[in-house]
């Protein structure tokens, strides 16, 4: 449903800014970004102000984990608090009155992002980038590992399990991370999932 929604409302070839319209951030309640654009998507819809009201989005991007040999994919909001909202001005640079109720009336609707209770456009070199991040829910997934190359860890499950060792590189690709662990008086790499290694205050 969440990957509809945004590509229903921008996809690579489409303008920055479309004509007359202009984009602005939303205040928005936490963990309520998805559930007030989908409102505001039917709201717009049954008003039918679409040609005030452009599109509407909420910027994920998709992490996948490795656990026990299982692959989890969740999904993360890149800008948690806010909804990007693009809208058509009166010609005194004001929001239209209609729109503005329609939006600030929805629940988990704060405030707009602006300077003197003003609401302010977004300039364009930030909404490129809000708009680039809303391109890559198709890609593939990528692997996000907590650990840095030279940490000190400790092994907590697997044949190696209460050795220490450092970190040696990471490999996102396979949701791996290698480990330099002496044996038998030597250092060998060894490679693990994320989950059977800790960082060795923690573990």
């Amino acid at each position: 449903m969440e990957k509809t929604l945004q590509n229903a409302f921008f996809s690579a070839g489409d303008e920055v800014v479309r004509a007359g319209m202009n984009w602005f951030a939303l205040r928005v309640a936490s963990n309520k970004e998805s559930s007030v654009r989908d409102t505001l998507l039917r709201k717009v819809q049954i008003e039918r102000m679409g040609h005030l009201i452009g599109r509407i989005l909420v910027p994920t991007e998709k992490t996948k984990t490795i656990k026990a040999g299982k692959q989890k994919i969740s999904e993360i909001k890149l800008y948690p608090g806010y909804v990007f909202v693009e809208m058509k001005l009166e010609d005194d640079g004001r929001i239209p009155q209609d729109v503005f109720f329609l939006i600030k009336e929805t629940t988990g609707v704060g405030d707009f992002v602006g300077t003197k209770g003003r609401p302010t456009p977004m300039k364009a070199h930030e909404i490129e980038k809000v708009l680039a991040a809303s391109l890559r829910v198709d890609e593939q997934p990528q692997i996000k590992l907590v650990f840095s190359k030279g940490e000190h860890v400790t092994i907590k499950e697997g044949p190696f399990q209460g050795y220490e060792g450092t970190v040696d590189e990471l490999l996102p690709d396979k949701g791996l991370v290698r480990v330099l662990v002496t044996i038998f008086g030597r250092q060998a790499p060894v490679e693990l999932e994320e989950w059977m290694i800790a960082k060795t205050e923690e573990a």
